[in-house]
């Protein structure tokens, strides 16, 4: 367990945001132009939001708009996954990991114009603890049920205890058992904090599922009165035209926003995207397709951004489907599989070769793990050596109707790693379905041996990558290894950073031993804006504040 107690002062909070504004002559500040400040960036987003409550929402169309405009205790610093103080100036862990204390930011008010405390800290997540009915769907509170697990009615156990508030700087969160993964978690957007008073006065905890199932508020809080204390506050909103922000002139942070204007516009196809950019109707889109990179980059009146590799696509293996229960077998897999012809043929040069289940960026990142370099001659000796006769038959799926950030085209990727096994030493049945729900729901039940598919990073903790894939025992992969399940468990526990470091380390070499899976690319996805944006800083998980950007 955890030693001493860990605080973070306000001098890195304050160093950091100013960090976060430099490149841009100092105009981050109170101190900007009168034209900067009056400038508009509209940015082309590929869908509109669900609702602006991030207790709500999975998607990141609806996490990046709730971002500009809410905080939560805790983010991330600029372009990195390292937990940086926000409403909460220093925290303190107590030794058994089971308390949080926070000190908060003071003078800080919300949108409305009522105060930021404690007891606003301790409203917000006693809301969602009690959360009741349609909003225990998760397709509402998805991202609560991922970190905290269950609710008040103690239908399923719940990490979150308490939040006690004894004087106006002051929370104090309880859980019921240790979790080192948790304040990382707590960096998600879905965590930030409202007020209190909007969010009864307007409704939020009302709504209900349709008939397909899908969850939706019926207040008006969620799509006509959100209210954080972010540099930027809602204005308007019509549904398939755009969003609006405004520069929020009351902000309590040293830099608010250098443009007074924010929109996000919907446009769902990426090549209309490039052509609004090149229009000049807007000044910057996300999930560029991999193709449009080289007219981007080609063109001085826009410029091409990457994210840090924070994802991985990979091959899953399913025990349950023979003969993948056999460890030669999907050795041999990993060796007759070229990597990085993938790579060099279908990310445009901005991906990277994974050899193990989470990017290089996450603490617990282990340099040391076997590797599976491709050797087709190497993939039939060890057939040959296991008794097999080839050529081996192996089922093999991939999703249609779909592009992800590890995967932009699954079907080329899939044919390419198709032809290898056959030409090695393999029979592949080939399978595919739409990515949902038939293909999504085949995989997580178990229904298809191999099968593409990947994982893009909430928050900066290893916890969220191989905790997600091989903590507990699951249809998709279909073993039962103890060894591993119990090296995440002590891993996810453990507070000392360093101890939980090598923990991770440890059961990233036991997981590439096992070999559940071949992952095979990370990917840096790309952004692109005109030529006179600057400050925007790429984050790993999509966490970028908009105020430290530079319209000229």
């Amino acid at each position: 367990m955890g030693r001493s107690a860990k605080l973070v002062p306000l001098l890195l909070a304050l160093s950091l945001i100013a960090a976060a504004c430099g490149g841009n002559g100092g105009e981050g500040g109170g101190e900007g132009g009168a034209e900067e400040k009056d400038a508009t960036l509209t940015f082309g987003t590929s869908a509109d939001p669900v609702v602006l409550d991030g207790a709500l929402v999975s998607d990141g169309e609806s996490l990046r708009a709730i971002d500009q405009m809410f905080e939560g205790l805790v983010s991330l610093e600029p372009g990195g996954t390292e937990v940086a103080p926000a409403l909460a100036t220093e925290w303190e862990i107590s030794e058994d990991g089971k308390t949080y204390t926070f000190t908060l930011q003071e003078g800080v008010k919300f949108h409305d114009g009522t105060d930021f405390n404690a007891e606003a800290v301790c409203f917000n997540f006693d809301r969602w603890y009690n959360f009741k009915g349609s909003f225990q769907n998760p397709s509402a509170s998805y991202y609560w049920q991922t970190v905290f697990g269950g609710f008040s009615d103690g239908k399923t156990p719940s990490l979150y205890e308490s939040c006690e508030a004894p004087d106006e700087t002051t929370a104090i969160l309880n859980l019921t058992k240790a979790s080192a993964s948790v304040l990382a978690a707590l960096s998600l957007t879905n965590f930030t904090i409202a007020s209190p008073e909007a969010l009864t006065e307007y409704d939020a905890d009302e709504g209900k599922v349709d008939a397909e199932g899908i969850f939706g508020p019926t207040g008006t809080y969620a799509t006509e009165h959100p209210t954080g204390t972010g540099p930027y506050k809602f204005e308007s909103w019509t549904r398939g035209e755009s969003l609006t922000m405004v520069r929020n002139e009351d902000y309590w942070g040293e830099f608010p926003g250098n443009i007074g204007t924010l929109i996000f516009r919907p446009i769902a196809e990426g090549s209309a995207r490039l052509q609004a950019l090149q229009a000049g109707d807007i000044q910057g889109y996300d999930l560029v397709d991999p193709q449009d990179y080289e007219t981007i980059e080609g063109d001085d009146q826009l410029q091409l951004l990457n994210r840090p590799a924070f994802n991985v696509g990979y091959v899953g293996f399913n025990q349950k489907v023979k003969p993948l229960d056999d460890v030669a077998v999907r050795q041999a897999i990993a060796h007759a599989i070229d990597r990085q012809e993938v790579v060099d043929g279908f990310y445009a040069g901005q991906g990277e070769v994974a050899h193990e289940f989470m990017p290089p960026e996450v603490v617990g990142y282990a340099d040391d793990v076997t590797q599976y370099e491709y050797d087709p001659e190497k993939s039939k000796q060890l057939l040959e050596d296991a008794g097999y006769t080839l050529p081996v038959e192996i089922d093999f799926a991939y999703p249609t109707d779909v592009s992800r950030p590890y995967m932009p085209d699954p079907q080329a990727n899939f044919e390419a790693m198709v032809a290898d096994l056959e030409e090695c030493c393999f029979k592949v049945e080939k399978k595919s379905a739409t990515w949902s729900p038939d293909y999504l729901d085949n995989v997580d039940n178990g229904r298809y041996g191999l099968y593409l598919l990947g994982w893009t990073g909430d928050f900066g903790d290893a916890d969220n990558f191989v905790g997600t894939f091989f903590q507990t025992e699951q249809p998709a992969w279909g073993f039962n290894n103890q060894e591993i399940f119990e090296a995440l468990d002590e891993a996810e526990v453990e507070t000392d950073e360093a101890t939980r470091e090598e923990l991770y380390q440890e059961a990233n070499r036991l997981i590439m031993d096992f070999l559940p899976g071949l992952p095979y690319v990370h990917t840096k996805p790309g952004l692109a804006f005109t030529a006179n944006v600057s400050g925007y800083q790429p984050s790993p998980v999509s966490l970028e504040p908009f105020s430290i950007v530079t319209v000229e």
